[in-house]
């Protein structure tokens, strides 16, 4: 029998490979004979970068880039193998990302996106002509106006003088300059990984959904919002672009809106792009079950996440799919599976030092009573 194994990250504890490591072994330990294909999964949110790259046998490399607040960093970005060869893999929250400051650092008016510019710069520099941007976990609010930049894009003040970095400071942008955009943009394709469809401003767009977890207050929200929609109004205006409420314009505060606009990039679902990229429908086809797994099972989980998608693309194809879980939030997603099976008790900081031991286990009492159900054989 064949097991395909493909897991997302268990979020601060275990990355895609280790999740997918942990489950073969806990399998082996009951069933040593079982034939399983590991395949770490992601949805354009952190993670991405080392799932594509493991998938494909593609390579890891490193560039000097600015963190959100201006800082030098060395940021790793990926060069993709077998099926997408070819393809280059950037994951912003490498260069923009929340992780990378401290929580009094927080100031989604002042943080850019430049470095990731820069990534997709060094990418350019590298050959490359298609480049997946896995767009979760920023710390940004500036509509993607810093990558822009990076890029060659002139942002100018009513005296002709350039914008500094930031979603606020979008507020006294006059007039936008392309005469300097890298031209290699409009030979490249920029697929724009996300699991989000929000717009750019608005209630539900980038600056009152996700501006308070990257330390925006209610006024700070209104004021970046304000900010945003006036540099739509400029783009509308000087570029004759109105993307400001396509799907997906409000990701990473933003930078969906500035890659479409900029860089005539696409979104798409995270997963749906992850999948294609590393032959996902293929392996399934091979495989007789199908097991996933996350850290949390919950209401978000069927909102274009790895599980979910995992499980779609599973059952389309007629196999039956199980998920092993830290823990279910919500018992109305496990509908979605075949069988759950969660690592039960609250995930402390000494449990997930184990959570690989804990994983591990989890799967070998799952092996037995599949082995039971009949599922695995």
């Amino acid at each position: 029998m064949r097991v395909l194994v493909a897991p997302q990250e268990f979020k601060g504890s275990l990355t895609a490979k280790e999740a997918a490591e942990a489950i073969a072994a806990g399998l082996r330990g009951v069933h040593p004979n079982v034939e399983i294909d590991q395949l770490p999964m992601a949805d354009g949110g952190p993670g991405t970068l080392d799932a594509l790259v493991e998938a494909t046998a593609g390579r890891i490399l490193i560039a000097a880039v600015y963190d959100p607040i201006g800082r030098p960093r060395r940021a790793r970005w990926g060069a993709l193998g077998s099926v997408a060869a070819g393809t280059a893999v950037i994951e912003m929250a490498e260069a923009s990302g929340l992780v990378l400051l401290q929580a009094e650092e927080r100031d989604p008016r002042r943080t850019s996106t430049f470095g990731t510019g820069e990534l997709l710069r060094v990418a350019l520099d590298a050959g490359h002509r298609r480049v997946i941007v896995g767009v979760g976990g920023s710390a940004t609010n500036d509509g993607g106006a810093g990558a822009g930049q990076a890029l060659g894009v002139r942002l100018l003040d009513d005296r002709g003088d350039e914008l500094p970095q930031g979603g606020a400071a979008l507020a006294r942008l006059t007039r936008i300059d392309l005469t300097g955009l890298d031209a290699r943009v409009s030979e490249c394709e920029i697929v724009i990984a996300a699991d989000v469809t929000n717009p750019l401003c608005g209630s539900d767009g980038a600056s009152y959904m996700y501006g308070p977890q990257k330390g925006a207050d209610q006024s700070t929200a209104s004021e970046l919002d304000a900010a945003l929609g006036h540099f739509a109004d400029v783009v509308k205006r000087d570029l004759e672009i109105d993307l400001a409420d396509a799907p997906g314009a409000g990701a990473a505060g933003g930078l969906g809106y500035g890659l479409m606009v900029f860089c005539g990039a696409n979104v798409r679902p995270g997963f749906d792009v992850v999948a294609e990229a590393v032959g996902f429908g293929v392996r399934v086809r091979k495989a007789d079950l199908v097991i996933t797994g996350e850290g949390r099972l919950d209401r978000q989980s069927g909102f274009g996440k790895t599980t979910f998608g995992v499980s779609r693309e599973a059952r389309a194809r007629g196999r039956p799919v199980v998920a092993i879980v830290g823990s279910v939030e919500d018992g109305d997603a496990a509908s979605a599976f075949d069988a759950v099976f969660d690592m039960g008790g609250e995930v402390t900081e000494g449990s997930m030092a184990r959570a690989g031991e804990r994983l591990e286990k989890t799967a070998e009492d799952a092996a037995a009573e599949l082995l039971r159900r009949g599922l695995l054989r």
